[in-house]
């Protein structure tokens, strides 16, 4: 009986002393449930002060986590981080044009991504490389004349062109109206990466045209681009003309304009680059034609000379 009330005060002389270096805590005495001991529990509370100080040094911990450099992987993986279902939205959108559809609000979402572009960037280096290679083919079995050896360097060509345009073109749009949000406050450009996105997207509408310039009808071909174009660059427009609009009219006028431009640079550039004909075999060298044209002279000269 001794060694169990000395075991009581024990605990309670304890529970004084916590009391004492923590005036804030709450003490709730279980009753109901004391053990034959005369256990007594003591509940400990934070006050509302303790709470919010932990919850500075957690937001405090996740602020200070690092974040990976642009030269790792892991800063472009959340930008590759994407599904089917947005990829085919994105692209959608790239077709479908509308006047007030701006394709970073409404697609993008302040999402933008690296996957669609760079896949739709190589799949249009390799088309355009495959289907000029076979327009000579074709051109070939209608006229035998025609000589087809395999150019390979198309599709260097087409990688390199397709790329700097996707990546060199936002960079240089990025910085000018960077530039001119600096004269202009009221202007809020995207960033460089939702620049990037909404060209890369917005070159998918040529990948179905190339095919479809293998079609041998010069008229159709032209039509055919010409449609693509339009459709590619007014989304550029509708897409810009927001960012724009704030600026002066010149200045929107002549950007936009320039935009276009370089749009149909590169259309018109991919269609005589990658699918000029061949020169005909038959064609002879003027040193020939030379001595075709003397052989004719002597032979129709020499009955008259004879009859003299």
């Amino acid at each position: 009986m001794a060694a169990t009330d000395e075991l009581a005060f024990h605990e309670f002389q304890e529970a004084t002393n916590l009391l004492a270096e923590t005036p804030d805590a709450v003490t709730t005495s279980r009753s109901d449930q004391l053990t034959p001991q005369g256990h007594v529990a003591v509940a400990v509370g934070l006050g509302a002060e303790d709470e919010v100080e932990e919850s500075d040094k957690a937001a405090l911990l996740q602020e200070e986590k690092e974040q990976p450099g642009f030269w790792t992987f892991d800063y472009y993986q959340s930008y590759f981080d994407v599904d089917t279902s947005q990829v085919l939205d994105r692209i959608k959108g790239s077709l479908l044009p509308r006047p007030g559809n701006n394709f970073v609000r409404h697609h993008l979402r302040n999402r933008p991504d690296l996957y669609g572009p760079f896949w739709i960037c190589a799949t249009l280096a390799f088309v355009l490389a495959i289907t000029g290679n076979l327009t000579l083919v074709l051109a070939q079995r209608r006229d035998p004349s025609i000589h087809y050896s395999p150019q390979f360097h198309k599709v260097s060509v087409a990688g390199i062109t397709i790329y700097c345009y996707a990546w060199l073109v936002p960079l240089a749009l990025w910085g000018f109206l960077r530039w001119r949000k600096g004269i202009r406050e009221r202007m809020g450009p995207y960033t460089y990466l939702e620049t990037v996105c909404v060209y890369g997207y917005s070159l998918f509408v040529f990948i179905p045209t190339v095919v479809l310039w293998l079609i041998p009808v010069p008229w159709l071909q032209w039509l055919f681009g010409a449609l693509a174009l339009a459709l590619s660059a007014s989304g550029l427009v509708f897409t810009l003309w927001p960012v724009v609009r704030e600026d002066t009219r010149l200045v929107a006028s002549v950007l936009l304009s320039a935009v276009v431009l370089l749009h149909a640079l590169l259309a018109v550039g991919c269609k005589f680059y990658f699918f000029q004909p061949l020169p005909l075999e038959h064609i002879a060298p003027p040193s020939q034609v030379i001595s075709l044209t003397s052989n004719t002279l002597l032979t129709s000269t020499s009955p008259r000379t004879m009859l003299t």
